[in-house]
């Protein structure tokens, strides 16, 4: 059995964001000024947590958001960002580069609705969660694998210091000792189909007090959410996920931009 935390933040924003521009795996925009200040905003807000283990997006939007987070961190020990093809935005194919209103009358004219519909060349939502699901197995079994290893120190309520300090209690059990700490950085869309698998295939439920509907909306950027994940060895039970937060960006509140940028 393996118990580890799960960070996942939205990348800062880009110009194709501000201009409500669909980016998806084609067009690799970097950060703008603003998304710099907010991936450092972020980096600033997880600088007493401590993470034993980094994934990221190849695309550079993602890239320079892990980065920024990284550099502000004052916890963890010299880890390696793993920059992984799984944990990309969705594929938009022919919308990608053009006006999110141009995807959605390309939706309307094949006689659909947005998110659902494929643009041509595009990845359908199956096919976005299926890379969801592969990476979170994989990250399952690494957990399990690493836990096996004597020696670890765990992570404590102290590695957590900004979740534990804003009134969320960090785990679903009176053992508060994680095996590993995880930081992935990603996208909207991709991030939004992700907490989607989860609620339907692993029968993740919010807490009330969250009041989030099953049908998620995007990420702002730089929004932070952190699960705890319990999962056995073996592979015969479903994970047990514990939601701390979701989509937090008060992180955000001295950063000088419109932090309601959901475009992907």
């Amino acid at each position: 059995m393996a118990r580890f935390g799960l960070t996942i933040v939205r990348h800062g924003e880009t110009r194709y964001n501000k201009e409500k521009m669909l980016q998806g795996q084609g067009v690799d925009e970097p950060l703008s000024e603003t998304g710099f200040k907010q991936a450092d905003a972020a980096g600033r807000f997880l600088s007493s947590v401590k993470f034993t283990h980094i994934f990221s997006s190849d695309l550079i939007r993602a890239k320079q958001t892990a980065c920024s987070i990284m550099k502000n961190n004052q916890r963890s020990e010299p880890v390696t960002i793993n920059y992984d093809s799984r944990l990309r935005e969705r594929k938009y194919g022919a919308a990608e580069g053009r006006p999110l209103s141009e995807l959605k009358t390309m939706a309307k004219t094949a006689g659909q609705q947005c998110p659902s519909y494929t643009p041509p060349g595009g990845e359908t939502l199956e096919e976005v969660r299926a890379r969801a699901k592969d990476f979170f197995e994989f990250l399952c079994r690494l957990m399990i694998e690493e836990s096996r290893a004597a020696g670890s120190p765990g992570i404590t309520p102290a590695d957590l210091a900004p979740f534990t300090n804003h009134g969320c209690a960090t785990t679903d059990s009176g053992d508060n000792t994680l095996d590993a700490h995880v930081l992935l950085v990603s996208h909207g869309a991709y991030m939004r189909n992700w907490i989607k698998y989860f609620v339907e295939d692993l029968q993740f439920t919010f807490p009330p007090d969250l009041k989030k509907s099953r049908e998620l909306s995007v990420s702002p950027n730089t929004g932070i959410s952190h699960f705890i994940v319990r999962v056995e060895s073996g592979g015969n039970t479903i994970p047990k996920i514990h939601c701390v937060c979701i989509n937090r960006h008060d992180h955000l509140a001295d950063v000088n931009a419109d932090t309601s940028h959901y475009v992907v």
